[in-house]
């Protein structure tokens, strides 16, 4: 799994970009996230996913919440 940050949100319409260390952001919809409801999901925060083919191209799937173990 990748590790990025939420870049935006669009809370309106359920989607949103997560931003990675490539520079490309990567779309994603409500739909994939696994473990966090969009509702609680806040621009800069940490993030698991992959990326996966959708109907429109790649986009972040199986999103999870990421938490340090320190």
């Amino acid at each position: 799994m990748t590790t990025g940050t939420v870049r935006l949100l669009v809370e309106d319409r359920g989607f949103g970009f997560i931003g990675n260390n490539t520079g490309k952001d990567v779309f994603f919809h409500y739909t994939q996230l696994d473990g966090i409801k969009f509702q609680t999901l806040k621009e800069g925060q940490n993030v698991l996913y992959r990326v996966g083919l959708g109907a429109k191209g790649f986009e972040a799937k199986d999103i999870k919440p990421y938490r340090d173990s320190l």
